[in-house]
């Protein structure tokens, strides 16, 4: 037996999966343009790894006159606590190494002082919102 359909009550396009001759088929999605989410998750990972740790007048002239060591191994620990503030959502911290407490704005990157072993009696540090041991 034989069902005869009204093209009329049919949808735009046919019934849907049908792959007789003669029907049309919805035209596949445009491909989207811009780059891929992956692509912007790794440019911005990029980003933010990449951005060297800047050091303010203010803090330069503080481990000059205070004879704090800046060589690559304690650097290198001061960027690792930076990041390490950055992921947790921290603005602004105190990161210590070796003893040395270097306060940082975490958001731009900057270490704003820096206080040696010896200085830190009777010091407060104000404005910040996290501590980070390196």
């Amino acid at each position: 037996m034989s069902v005869a359909l009204n093209p009329a009550l049919l949808p735009p396009g046919g019934i849907p999966g049908d792959n007789a001759p003669g029907t049309s088929r919805p035209a596949p999605a445009a491909a989207p343009t811009g780059p891929s989410f992956a692509d912007v998750l790794q440019r911005a990972a990029k980003t933010s790894g990449a951005q060297p740790l800047h050091f303010s007048k203010h803090a330069l002239q503080r481990v000059e006159r205070r004879g704090i060591p800046l060589d690559p191994s304690t650097l290198s620990r001061l960027e690792d606590g930076v990041g390490r503030a950055a992921g947790k959502g921290s603005r602004d911290s105190v990161v210590l190494v070796d003893g040395t407490a270097f306060v940082v704005s975490v958001a731009n990157r900057t270490v704003l002082t820096a206080v040696s072993p010896e200085h830190m009696r009777e010091h407060v540090f104000t404005n910040i919102d996290s501590a980070v041991l390196a």
